[in-house]
Formats: C-alpha cells, sequence, structure tokens
C-alpha cells in the first residue's frame, strides 16, 4: 500500500506541479473546445489520454518499447501544437468535436507516457511488480487531471456567463497561446 500511495502521489505531481507545463498545456488545448455541458465528454477524452499514456509507460517499464529520449522530448510539445493548431483550423467549424479526438488522445497519451517512462524504469525495480506503481501513479495522474479540467471549466463558465467573453474568441485565445508556447518548446527540443 506504501508503494501504491507514493506513486499516486508521483502521479499527482507529474500534472500538478510546475514543472508539468507541457502536460498542463496539453489538458488545456485538449479541452479548451468544450465547455462546461460537455463535461462527461472531456473526461472521457482525459480518460483516454490517461490510457495511452499507461499503456506506453508499462511497455516502456518492462523495456518492450523504448524510444531516444530527446527523441521523446520533441514529440510531446509538438503533440500539443498539433492539438492547438487543430483547434485554431476548427474554431469556424460546429464544435461538436467527433471520436477523432478520443483517438488523437489515445496516441498522444501513448508519446506523453513515454516521458516519464525513463524515469519510472529506475524507480520500478526488476523484481517488484509493476501492478501498483503503475495503477497508483494512474490514479494520481488522472485525478491531477480532473482538477486541472475542472478549474479550466470554472474558468470558462465564469468568462462566458458573467463577462459574456465569445466562445470563439476563447478557443482562439487560448489555442494560440498554447500553440505559440509548445512551439517554442518544440524548436528547442529539436533532436537533430
Amino acid at each position: 500500500m506504501q508503494d501504491f500511495l507514493f506513486y499516486l502521489k508521483l502521479g499527482w505531481e507529474h500534472i500538478i506541479s510546475l514543472d508539468a507545463l507541457d502536460h498542463q498545456l496539453f489538458v488545456l488545448a485538449l479541452i479548451a473546445v468544450y465547455s462546461f455541458k460537455d463535461w462527461k465528454k472531456i473526461l472521457i477524452l482525459v480518460t483516454a489520454f490517461t490510457i495511452g499514456h499507461s499503456i506506453t509507460l508499462a511497455l516502456s517499464i518492462l523495456d518492450v518499447v523504448r524510444l531516444p529520449s530527446d527523441w521523446v522530448e520533441f514529440l510531446i510539445p509538438l503533440t500539443i501544437v498539433l492539438t492547438a493548431a487543430g483547434n485554431i483550423a476548427m474554431k469556424n467549424k460546429k464544435q461538436s468535436q467527433n471520436t477523432t479526438n478520443y483517438y488523437l488522445a489515445l496516441f498522444f497519451g501513448l508519446i506523453h507516457g513515454l516521458g516519464f517512462a525513463n524515469t519510472a524504469r529506475v524507480m520500478i525495480a526488476k523484481s517488484q511488480s509493476i501492478a501498483a506503481p503503475l495503477l497508483g501513479f494512474n490514479i494520481g495522474l488522472e485525478a491531477g487531471q480532473i482538477v486541472i479540467v475542472f478549474a479550466i471549466l470554472i474558468l470558462l463558465f465564469i468568462l462566458l456567463n458573467i463577462f459574456k467573453i465569445n466562445k470563439k474568441d476563447w478557443i482562439l485565445f487560448v489555442s494560440s497561446g498554447v500553440f505559440a508556447l509548445a512551439l517554442k518548446m518544440t524548436l528547442e527540443r529539436l533532436p537533430f
């Protein structure tokens, strides 16, 4: 149980800490096109991301999948750039966001899972079962994502309903800001 709680806290900090800007930007870009009434869809979306994250994290810990860390560190902000660019491109279309977003969240989760893999590989001993640490980490990650999602949705609710901000302006503003920050990170992390 102690291992589980340790990894639960680690998963929570993986998304909530100040060092998790790339992860937070991804969540922001991922949900920018939704609103508070879409909270169930958003929870499924971030859960799809967590599933992808946990799959590659497990495969990496078991040494089935391994990518050079410089490529992983480059691909993570690139997924954020692509997500934000998709939001900007779709800003004038109906924001119904079909199941494609779930597949993208799952796929991008696969890439993000590799980002923590090297650290996890060192932390989890070969003789130790990976089930409790992996479960704890992913529950902590999911809980942190849910807190961030609801904080963003509350802010969006206030902006749309009290300050009467136009939703398309919100999408463009947030997605453009995330795009710019993530593009800077991507260019700083070029692996070639």
